[in-house]
């Protein structure tokens, strides 16, 4: 019984799937972080687009 209470004590698997899935947490939260900020200056370049065709599509009623 104290060798396995020993051997349970020194086992570190555990310790390292513990820490591989706080890596991958961090990484995620990188990830989300990047792709809302990509995703609201795409979002403000599109808003600039669609202005410039309105005000493009009102030149050609009026023959501008």
């Amino acid at each position: 019984m104290k060798n396995l209470l020993a051997r349970f004590a020194n086992d570190e698997s555990g310790a390292t799937a513990i820490e591989y899935g706080l890596i991958a947490g961090l990484i995620s939260i990188g990830i989300i972080t990047a792709v809302t900020a990509a995703g609201d200056s795409i979002a403000g370049i599109f808003g600039q687009v669609q202005t410039g065709l309105e005000g493009a599509a009102g030149d050609v009623g009026t023959g501008g």
